[in-house]
């Protein structure tokens, strides 16, 4: 397993201390699509849509701007971001909630704050990052299961595997997976060592019996796995 671990090259880039500066303020102008019934013991699956003029997401820059948004929202008791992957035009989050409000409060913290970074890491004039967010809670353990797996390997179904610079990557570099303990191929409890100089996105353990224990029920997942299949693949 040592020698699958040496595998990991990925390339990190300086960015600015973690938690520096005040905590973000601004307009409240992001919006989700619709509300949703919150449950304190349901997790619940956030997806969030950029603006076209952003651009790729997935570069260094952005990568350590949304560290420090996650940062940021780790202030909020009563929101945990369980688990993370950014893709070229959205976010996928998997989060704990304790209300209706405190998913509202922590998702407005958190993009508010990733799109001051974004913009100030992109050289941006300041306009608008994101577009909108959308939450679907999850009530059981195999709902659980597979969105887990649809998060963490959500590049594959978009194919940025197949890319030559990251076909010998065996987890994503731009989501929370290197720190993630349900890979099969590794067993449970056990993570991938972490590369020289890569900082993750910052993430908090589980706290839900659905989350944390549960979707264990499903298995186990795959490293492998493609979620959804493949998004260029026909129907």
């Amino acid at each position: 397993m040592a020698r699958a671990q040496q595998r990991f090259r990925f390339r990190t880039h300086g960015g600015a201390r973690d938690g520096a500066g005040r905590p973000p303020s601004g307009p409240r102008s992001i919006r989700h699509d619709k509300r949703i019934r919150v449950t304190a013991s349901q997790p619940i699956h956030v997806t969030c849509r950029v603006a076209t003029s952003v651009g790729n997401l997935r570069r260094d820059v952005v990568l350590s701007a949304l560290r420090i948004a996650t940062i940021v929202v780790g202030r909020h008791e009563d929101l945990r971001i369980v688990h993370a992957s950014i893709q070229r035009t959205h976010l996928h989050l998997l989060v704990e909630a304790a209300s209706g409000a405190a998913l509202t409060r922590g998702m407005s913290s958190f993009m508010i704050s990733a799109a001051r970074r974004i913009n100030r890491a992109i050289r941006a004039s300041g306009g608008r990052v994101f577009d909108r967010y959308h939450a679907r809670t999850l009530a059981t353990p195999r709902e659980v299961r597979n969105c887990v797996g649809y998060v963490l390997n959500n590049w594959r179904h978009h194919g940025e595997d197949r890319a030559r610079a990251t076909s010998h990557w065996l987890v994503d570099k731009y989501a929370t997976s290197i720190v993630f303990d349900g890979w099969k191929e590794l067993g449970r409890g056990r993570r991938f060592a972490m590369p020289p100089g890569y900082a993750p996105l910052v993430v908090w353990r589980a706290r839900t019996w659905l989350l944390s224990t549960g979707w264990l029920r499903h298995g186990l997942i795959r490293l492998g796995e493609v979620p959804g299949g493949r998004a260029d693949d026909p129907d």
